[in-house]
């Protein structure tokens, strides 16, 4: 069924999306004739609109062949296969990129008008475009905003054949296409008014949304710490939102720290479910140099320990400790001499890292989130369950593999998170034993079991 033209499409659309109304959405649309598409999308949500300029980095000799793609914020996505196969060298690549990064900030200042971008960070994306042809573009799309940190992705076309859009549901969490014929043609022909949409056109849409835009959620500040630990000073980056009702302690893994994006994103969605978080560096710059340290968790947890102490003078808050690889060991470990922490998660951890004795006296309620790709792990986690004799679950996230790089699982992992701390940091942390096994959520019958090898 055609459509009249884009307005009619965004109308269209936006009603299989209804359900996003009243969530954390931002709708961003693909310049230029996804804008006004994506203009009544956003209306009918009642979310802000803003627009994604992305270009792809075409190989010089075959510009038809994406080696990449850039967007704001210096966001650059490289696919490592093209790049290996056409032999191209540093500078063609710094080339196409320089040539792009300039029309893709022209672009931006055109349309933007001087209004600052909607941050995608810890939200529903919702990508939008007139129509899928070839999808390298919307790819594209998918993976700047994926990178920028988006909760989750979900691209909504009026049009799109069905093998591409097959193709596209391995970049985007949900895919949302209201005809997908076997052969599409051209993008055009599904439009009785198909009149090509101007710079102009963009940048008055983008103006008249801003000026209807929903009231802004205030923007946490989010400042560089100094934390004091003994005889050293670690780094941090603190957010605190407005009326905060605790804060979370990020103990990063093995060769990670506070720029870690993986752990920025996770501390993206809690931020914007009103938690304060505090992304540490447990050891100094010039302690990373020795690797024991890395899995030295007597010294790890003691850092996270004294970093609770910083965060109760400065807050007066409860605190949670969230924890990945090695991290979620010291997050353990420090958790069980002190009762005052409300609730522990681990994402990928290495909770068997903390001692038998420790594991046995956590009193927080502890989520343990794993990949089911990640198979040493998920065992090494139901041992270490095995030991817990708090409220415990172990959530394992289907697909995911140790770093939930696989799309959409990092954002299972960030909203499992959340709904955690939510549920458990807003009174006294919860003690005494669950009921079930270790991933029904408490521990087994009986004495303690015997030490895992």
């Amino acid at each position: 069924m055609p459509f009249e033209d884009r307005t009619d499409a965004g109308r269209r659309l936006a009603r299989r999306l209804e359900r996003l109304r009243g969530t954390d959405v931002i709708v961003l649309g693909l310049p230029r004739g996804g804008v006004p598409v994506a203009y009544e999308v956003a209306r009918a949500l009642d979310a802000p609109l803003d627009v994604l300029v992305v270009r792809k980095l075409g190989v010089p000799w075959q510009p038809e062949l994406a080696f990449g793609a850039i967007g704001e914020r210096d966001v650059r996505v490289l696919n490592a296969d093209v790049v290996a196969d056409t032999g191209l060298e540093t500078d063609e690549l710094a080339a196409v990129e320089e040539a792009e990064r300039a029309e893709l900030e022209r672009r931006v200042r055109r349309y933007r008008a001087g209004r600052a971008p909607e941050p995608p960070a810890g939200r529903t994306a919702v990508i939008v475009d007139d129509g899928v042809a070839t999808g390298a573009t919307a790819e594209a799309a998918c993976r700047v905003v994926r990178q920028a940190g988006a909760a989750r992705i979900v691209l909504a076309v009026p049009v799109g054949p069905q093998g591409m859009l097959s193709r596209l549901r391995n970049v985007a969490d949900q895919v949302v296409c209201l005809e997908t014929p076997r052969h599409l043609g051209a993008v055009g022909a599904w439009y009785h008014d198909f009149t090509q949409t101007t710079d102009d056109e963009v940048a008055a849409l983008l103006g008249r949304a801003a000026e209807h835009a929903p009231a802004a959620r205030p923007r946490p500040a989010n400042r560089e710490v100094e934390v004091p630990a003994g005889p050293v000073r670690l780094l941090a980056r603190f957010v605190l939102p407005d009326r905060a009702p605790a804060v979370v302690a990020f103990a990063h893994g093995s060769g990670s720290g506070r720029h870690s994006p993986r752990n920025r994103h996770v501390a993206a969605v809690l931020n914007r479910a009103g938690l304060g978080t505090l992304l540490l560096d447990l050891l100094t710059e010039d302690e990373e140099h020795d690797r024991h340290n890395v899995f030295d968790v007597i010294l790890l947890a003691g850092r996270l320990r004294a970093a609770s102490v910083w965060l109760r003078r400065e807050t007066a808050l409860p605190v949670g400790y969230f924890g990945a690889s090695t991290g979620a060991g010291a997050a353990l470990e420090a958790a069980a001499y002190d009762p005052e922490i409300g609730a522990v998660v681990s994402r990928g951890g290495r909770p068997d890292l903390a001692s038998p004795a420790a594991l046995a006296r956590v009193r927080a309620p502890t989520l343990l989130i794993v990949g089911g790709q990640d198979h040493r792990v998920l065992s090494l986690n139901r041992l270490a369950a095995d030991w817990l004799r708090c409220e415990h679950r172990l959530a394992v996230v289907p697909g995911a593999g140790h770093l939930f790089a696989e799309p959409g699982t990092l954002a299972t992992a960030a909203v499992l998170a959340r709904d955690w701390f939510t549920a458990h940091l807003s009174g006294p942390a919860a003690g005494g034993p669950g009921a079930g096994g270790p991933e029904a959520g408490g521990p087994g019958p009986g004495g303690p079991p015997p030490p895992p090898s």
